[in-house]
């Protein structure tokens, strides 16, 4: 299955490549480098594709759980002075994305969004310390009857060009639905109360929707 984000991307290179083959096969002789434009146009579909995939999950809803809202990496668990929203200290969980993990974002978990805002910036690269503040991001509140507030803030990458937000404030939100999309690598940190336990650890795979990064009780 692929998400809904990349249907244009994906029909421009699908008909990209099927003009290339015709092409080529009609107007090069020459056998090698037919093959080679040929196999390179069909690696280029292949990495769209895979780039906009939305595979089917089994997902297991927990109150007293936030689950990782993306696929990646964890690179960060520390506490930080989150200033935009709390202007409080938070404990911070990122996740950095890389171009070939899935780049759907779920919501970690269900509750009513308090907040929801768009912040164009800069393209930093996603493990940028000050990519959180100064990257075109997107922050979002979700209020939980167990967490509280959390946030969590999709942050774009140095090839990351478009953040795709579904959170509308106001409205309730269950935990795996789809929370949006982040086009060719990024980051997303969440910011959770002090104290809470935390599930995961640095350099550890986090898979969306699946992998507990914290529990409440």
């Amino acid at each position: 299955m692929f998400h809904k984000e990349g249907a244009p991307s994906i029909l421009i290179g699908t008909v990209f490549t099927v003009v290339v083959l015709l092409l080529s096969d009609t107007f090069i002789d020459i056998y090698w480098l037919k093959m080679a434009i040929q196999i390179a146009t069909l690696l280029l579909l292949i990495i769209i594709l895979q780039f906009f995939r939305n595979p089917k999950r089994n997902y297991i809803l927990n109150e007293n759980q936030v689950l990782s809202p993306v696929d990646g990496k964890v690179v960060v668990i520390e506490e930080v002075y989150e200033g935009e929203y709390f202007k409080e200290k938070r404990l911070q969980v990122s996740i950095f994305m890389s171009p070939i993990n899935v780049h759907v974002t779920r919501y970690g978990l269900s509750g009513l969004v308090k907040f929801s805002k768009y912040h164009p910036g800069k393209f930093l690269v996603a493990w940028h310390p000050k990519a959180s503040e100064e990257n075109e991001r997107t922050t979002i509140v979700i209020e939980n009857k167990n967490f509280g507030e959390v946030l969590y803030r999709q942050i774009a990458g140095a090839l990351a060009r478009r953040i795709v937000n579904y959170a509308k404030e106001g409205t309730q939100v269950t935990q795996c639905e789809d929370a949006g999309f982040i086009k060719f690598g990024s980051r997303v940190d969440v910011f959770l109360p002090l104290g809470t336990p935390i599930n995961v650890v640095l350099n550890q795979k986090a898979i969306g929707g699946k992998t507990v990064i914290a529990t409440k009780g």
